[in-house]
């Protein structure tokens, strides 16, 4: 009833609660027509700000002017009428008008540059300052193509007002301001803020995440570019007021090689091609649309099926013709209202683009890809003639950012130069030289300026034993230090082959289970080495004896003198030392022998002791992690947060930031163990940052990346959760560990189904039981799997597809003779998915099965669930001939009930009987059965109250349905109102005032009456 000015104002504040979307948006345009009869104009201001937001934020431009002109006439006549925020949003909504109109091809641009200067008047005579009004100049500007530069200059050099833009969106302006000048760096720079979190609005980051996405790849930010469209478009899906960024992110699957994706997205915004209030906007979605198909039409899949606008099939080749006949002629009417090229150049550069990518950049979902022919390269790389060169040119930026000279000495050089400072990114220099070695393209690899001629060959074993080492290949890592060994020996440096020697026997020493003579030959081994180091240090001392020629060459570049470098290496040996050591302890846990923890014990002391008179802090760090690990594992958490605190206080003593990820990993996760995840979050954080910063390959991303969207899900970020948990899928794809990936993937499904989001669930869970991804996987992780999947399918609104997951899992747990009750369970779930669905045939079956299930493996809360839905739906599907069948499963439910022990501790059985009661109430109320209907939820009244405090929620509940069919039913209203004063007081007195304002509105509509 909106007959009066009270309740049109209480329908607009719950409109306001609901999302943007065509059920707020009618809802709004009702509204405003009833608030236009009322005297005083106040609700119909409220009422036309209300419906201009809906239109503003579901891309209805057409229509938001003429609100606005409305509001407009309402403040020159009746300003009185407008309260502080309202007057204020009228001079804000001015630029809404501006964007509004920008938008549609209709409007002559006379009339948009005429609405600015209406904007400056109007501003001037209000006392605002001209910045807003600069802004609006440039949007015209920037859209037509004549005087952006000029434009920007005035906007930008004003001082910002309380009219201005949010910082959030002036940052999205400049940065595409700067991308359409060509400087993708700059514009990434000036992006910072909003795509690190630091500010944001109501659009932001999404909107600025789709508009970086080209510009990451196209700088080979591949990993941020990933990021950000997993979570940008979760932000987006499906809304009208964004369609250009649904476009952007379908352009960036067609460069980023992931038509498949794209296809996806295609299909679950099939909607916004009947979205037609924004033109500009639409044109930006279309363009997006055509980027891709002409993408997969081009590789021969012109045939697919694809989703395009409702009403008929569509394959790719069909839409995409259908799409440029569209297309073409909006870009056509803009550029004639412009009197410029623009809107057509901009459109016709998008389809012009070729993939950023050599190969599929991994998304961390598993999609049904359509495999184009794509180019030789890694993963994730970008094309020939995109970004860094390929391996027969040199490239001069590594992806951390260090340069990579082009002169091979050089080149060397600065290889050498990182691996003194201990830097991870040394490992891209070696990468290098060894592929210009192994192509020729290396002038001379034996330059008299490189040392002797065996240095260069033992720094690459060295570097590719270091490969084999990341990847836990222990025998071709010790073969390569090995081999190294021989090489520094050859070429006069001692003490660089002692520690490869050293490396080779700790690192790469395989042991079989219960084996002790390779431990003890191990041991015996490192030992040999420490009396050699010993013996080597009192023949040579290390600042005593003359540099060889290769040490000479080394300590020319690594930032280390001849002394410096032999003092490393000798602790590089007793590091090799304690770490043998520990790895013995490891290995004998949980009772690992006395002599090994006193061998353990001995070697980590050393190195402790001996890194700190020799101020290397990096080594002590080293050890304290070695104690802090197997303290940890034998349960002296104390201990081993201590040393991890004390590693990290020894890392920032090094300058060697990127030493901290492993410790930090650790210590979270000691901190989510206690249930501390905010710090874990942080750690996880600054270890990965540094990592990646730095470049370092042997960190173990894919596991911290899990690790973080755990911690981020025990912190209530969902967004973050979901982020993370997608990287880490992503990155163990490309690691092809592909049953790590497909665990990430069901904790991310379990963390959306959880939250809500169960498109993204759904999604998630499709693609990890698809054949070729489900073959080998734990049968009861599938399991799991399929039921969170069937689930997320109803919720959906997808009933019968949800139907057909619960069936084919209930013939899987059917033969689980250890969890009978799960078969009950499963089996009742699809008895119900398949009444939603209207297959009552079917749903009898699997009642049937549900039922004999259970008496062979009880479930009695998911039986008397059953019961209770199909009473529900029986109701709604037969109306009045479904009472009889509905009472009777009530009935099944009390007898099931009725037969359980009044003290059972496996489920509460005071709620089942209740709702049992409740749903009968429903069930003869809907049948005007109204005293046995009170009788039967005055029955559920009661059971709720033996549930104590957690009965009173759905008491609450039983109360209001029973005032219902006492005031409604039997017309005794007067009893009604003492019920429910009754009942609301209880629930503010038990601390549920929403309960109680519920119970109190009915209430007062029986005053009323």
């Amino acid at each position: 009833m909106l007959d009066t000015p009270e309740a049109v104002f209480e329908a607009l504040r719950e409109n306001h609660e609901r999302p943007h979307g065509l059920q707020r948006t009618v809802v709004a345009e009702e509204l405003a027509e009833a608030a236009e009869v009322f005297e005083k104009p106040d609700v119909l201001v409220t009422a036309l700000l209300e419906l201009m937001t809906s239109y503003e934020f579901t891309g209805e431009h057409r229509k938001a002017p003429v609100v606005f002109a409305r509001l407009l006439k309402l403040w020159d006549t009746a300003p009185e009428s407008f309260s502080e925020w309202e007057a204020h949003q009228v001079f804000w909504r001015f630029k809404w008008v501006t964007t509004s109109l920008i938008q549609v091809p209709d409007v002559p641009l006379a009339t948009i540059r005429g609405w600015v200067d209406r904007m400056r008047e109007r501003y001037e005579a209000g006392g605002h300052g001209m910045q807003p009004v600069a802004a609006m100049s440039h949007h015209v500007a920037a859209h037509t193509g004549v005087g952006a530069a000029d434009a920007y200059d005035l906007w930008i050099t004003r001082p910002r007002t309380d009219l201005s833009d949010c910082e959030a969106c002036e940052t999205r302006n400049m940065a595409r301001h700067l991308m359409a000048d060509g400087d993708d760096s700059a514009a990434l720079d000036a992006w910072g803020p909003v795509l690190d979190g630091s500010q944001s609005c109501s659009e932001e980051p999404q909107s600025s995440q789709a508009r970086a996405l080209l510009p990451l790849l196209r700088t080979g930010r591949t990993d941020e570019a990933r990021s950000h469209h997993l979570t940008g478009y979760r932000r987006v899906r499906g809304n009208t007021g964004m369609q250009q960024e649904v476009g952007l992110h379908l352009e960036f699957c067609a460069l980023s090689r992931n038509e498949g994706r794209g296809l996806e997205i295609l299909a679950e915004n099939r909607g916004l091609f009947e979205a037609t209030g924004a033109p500009l906007a639409r044109l930006g979605f279309l363009t997006g649309v055509e980027v891709l198909l002409a993408r997969i039409v081009a590789q021969g899949h012109g045939d697919v099926t694809v989703a395009g606008p409702p009403g008929r099939n569509w394959t790719a080749a069909g839409l995409l013709g259908q799409v440029r006949a569209e297309a073409e002629p909006l870009a056509a009417a803009f550029d004639a209202r412009n009197g410029t090229s623009a809107v057509g150049d901009r459109r016709k550069a998008r389809l012009a683009q070729e993939p950023l990518l050599a190969e599929p950049l991994p998304l961390g979902l598993r999609t049904a890809v359509v495999r184009p022919a794509t180019a030789p390269g890694a993963t994730g790389t970008p094309a020939s003639g995109t970004g860094p060169a390929s391996p027969s040119a040199s490239p001069s930026v590594s992806p951390s950012g260090v340069a990579i000279p082009e002169d091979f000495v050089e080149l060397v050089q600065e290889a050498r130069r990182l691996s003194g400072a201990g830097q991870p990114s040394e490992h891209r220099l070696w990468e290098r030289i060894a592929e210009r070695m192994a192509d020729g393209s290396a002038p001379d690899p034996h330059d008299h300026r490189l040392g002797p001629r065996e240095l260069l060959e033992a720094e690459l074993a060295d570097h590719r034993a270091d490969g084999h080492g990341n990847a836990e290949r222990r025998t071709e890592f010790a073969a390569e230090q090995d081999r190294a060994a021989g090489l520094f020996a050859r070429a006069g440096m001692p003490w660089h082959a002692l520690a490869a020697r050293a490396n080779a026997l700790a690192w790469g020493a395989e042991w079989q289970d219960g084996e002790t003579a390779g431990r003890e030959e191990t041991a015996a081994g490192i030992d040999a080495l420490l009396a050699e180091a010993e013996r080597l240090a009192a023949e040579a001392p290390f600042t005593g004896e003359a540099p060889g020629a290769g040490e000479t060459a080394v300590s020319a570049h690594s930032g280390n003198d001849v002394g410096r470098t032999r003092v490393l290496h000798r602790l590089m040996v007793l590091n090799a030392a304690a770490y043998s050591a520990y790895r013995e302890v490891l290995e004998q846990l949980p009772e690992p022998s006395e002599a090994a923890v006193a061998r353990f014990d001995a070697f980590s002391g050393r190195l402790r002791t001996e890194s700190e008179r020799l101020s290397a802090p990096h080594q002590t760090a080293n050890a304290r992690q070695y104690v802090a690990d197997l303290a940890a594992r034998r349960g002296d958490l104390a201990l081993a947060e201590a040393e991890l605190r004390a590693a990290l206080a020894d890392v920032a003593a090094a300058g060697r930031p990127w030493r901290g990820s492993r410790p930090r990993c650790l210590l979270a996760q000691f901190l989510l163990a206690r249930q501390e995840p905010d710090e874990a979050v942080e750690l996880l954080h600054q270890a990965i940052g540094d990592a990646v910063r730095h470049d370092d390959a042997g960190f173990p991303l894919a596991p911290s990346y899990a690790l973080l969207g755990h911690a981020a899900s025990h912190q209530g970020d969902v967004g973050g959760a979901v982020r993370h948990l997608s990287e880490a899928a992503a990155r163990y794809d490309q690691d092809g560990d592909r049953e790590e990936a497909m665990d990430v993937r069901l904790q991310l499904a379990d963390v959306l189904a959880r939250a809500g989001q169960q498109a993204d669930a759904v999604a998630v869970l499709e693609s990890v039981l698809s054949d070729e991804a489900a073959d080998g996987l734990d049968e009861r992780m599938l399991a799991q799997a399929r039921l969170t999947l069937a689930r997320g399918l109803r919720e959906l609104g997808e009933p019968l597809p949800a139907a057909e997951e619960f069936l084919r899992l209930a013939d899987t747990v059917a033969g689980w003779e250890d969890d009978r009750a799960v078969h009950t369970l499963v089996a009742a779930e699809a008895a119900v998915t398949l009444a939603l669905a209207d297959r009552w045939d079917a749903a009898a079956s699997a009642y049937d099965r549900a039922v004999a299930a259970h008496a062979e493996a009880g479930n009695p809360p998911m039986l008397a669930h059953m019961m209770r839905e199909f009473a529900r739906l029986t109701m709604l599907a037969r109306e009045e001939e479904g009472v009889d069948a509905a009472l009777e499963h009530l009935a099944r439910a009390d007898a099931l009930l009725a037969a359980e022990p009044q003290d059972t501790e496996d489920f509460a059985l005071w709620y089942e009987q209740g709702s049992v009661h409740y749903r009968r109430g429903r069930v003869l109320a809907e049948a005007q059965r109204f005293p046995e209907a009170l009788e039967a939820v005055e029955a559920a009244i009661a059971a709720h109250e033996r549930g104590g405090e957690e009965g009173e929620v759905p008491r609450a509940e039983a109360v209001r349905i029973a005032a219902l069919i006492e005031g409604n039913g039997l017309e005794r209203r007067a009893a009604a109102v003492t019920r429910l004063a009754a009942a609301a007081a209880r629930c503010r007195a038990g601390g549920l005032p929403e309960a109680a304002d519920i119970l109190d509105a009915l209430r007062k509509e029986f005053q009323e009456r």
